[in-house]
């Protein structure tokens, strides 16, 4: 009979979100934010750190990109040591580094990828640009299971198209398996989000909170990621994670001098009473 060492982990408990975005020093945005998202779904969230930024609240004033092998080391460690059950991907900075990561999620492809296409700051500095969308549509959205694009990254994506309906179904053409298209930098007293890939469309409204938020498209993103590691079917986990990521703009705090900074640990300091999506008469999600 073998006896097992005291350490050793027969099966994992936890399941494992592999994150591979840039850093932000304020822990607004980014890697900190995916982490605490992630972990606020009940998993272990594992990192590739793709860049160094210096930014605040108020918006990203440099970046410095890894060195698009080493991203890849990084990613490749936790992939081989750890059962990872879902990845999330953020800020990439350049094409090199696209296609690095297009490359290695091709080799692990039951793995269910949300790519968060970041490529402006909530504060309007650049994190990439248009030769970044471009790789992205060409090599990593087809192979990614939902993408998260915000109102200016949607119409990058798109090419520019105006018409909302339009765009989502550009974007639902690029070869995700759902694109969840945010609205919450678009006018208007209401947050309206629309989810592709299931037919017909299906549109999530929200009461707009007040205030400019410093993370919240990270927040949601990992949130869907850490769902997804759970075992929940993507449309559920788009549905929840966006329940979860308005509940941290409701208790989000002005910590910095410039955008308001996601909550996304309030279940550990409070117990909010919550309020489940309710179907309104024409059959969209809304909650207040």
């Amino acid at each position: 009979m073998t006896e097992s060492k005291p350490n050793q982990i027969e099966e994992p408990t936890v399941p494992v979100v592999l994150i591979i975005a840039g850093h932000d020093p304020s822990g607004g945005a980014g890697i900190q934010a995916d982490i605490e998202a992630v972990i606020s779904q009940g998993a272990h969230a594992a990192t590739a750190i793709t860049a160094l930024t210096v930014q605040d609240t108020h918006n990203v004033h440099s970046f410095q990109a890894m060195e698009p092998a080493f991203v890849v080391e990084q990613a490749r460690a936790v992939l081989e040591d750890m059962p990872v059950a879902a990845i999330k991907i953020g800020m990439l900075a350049n094409v090199e580094m696209v296609h690095a990561v297009a490359d290695l999620l091709r080799q692990y492809p039951r793995i269910p990828v949300v790519l968060d296409p970041v490529l402006v700051a909530g504060g309007g500095g650049s994190l990439g640009d248009n030769r970044v969308a471009e790789a992205m549509i060409d090599v990593l959205v087809p192979i990614s299971t939902i993408l998260t694009p915000n109102a200016h990254e949607a119409r990058v994506l798109a090419g520019g198209v105006e018409d909302s309906s339009e765009r989502g179904q550009v974007l639902a053409g690029l070869g995700s398996e759902f694109v969840l298209m945010k609205g919450g930098d678009e006018p208007g007293a209401e947050v309206i989000n629309w989810l592709y890939g299931v037919d017909p469309p299906q549109r999530f409204v929200f009461d707009r909170i007040e205030g400019r938020f410093h993370g919240s498209g990270c927040t949601l993103a990992a949130a869907i990621a850490g769902l997804l590691a759970q075992g929940s079917d993507p449309v559920d986990a788009i549905h929840e994670a966006q329940i979860y990521t308005h509940q941290t703009l409701l208790y989000a705090a002005a910590i910095g001098h410039g955008q308001l900074i996601p909550h996304r640990l309030f279940w550990a300091d409070t117990q909010p009473d919550e309020e489940p999506l309710a179907e309104t008469p024409n059959g969209d999600s809304r909650i207040h």
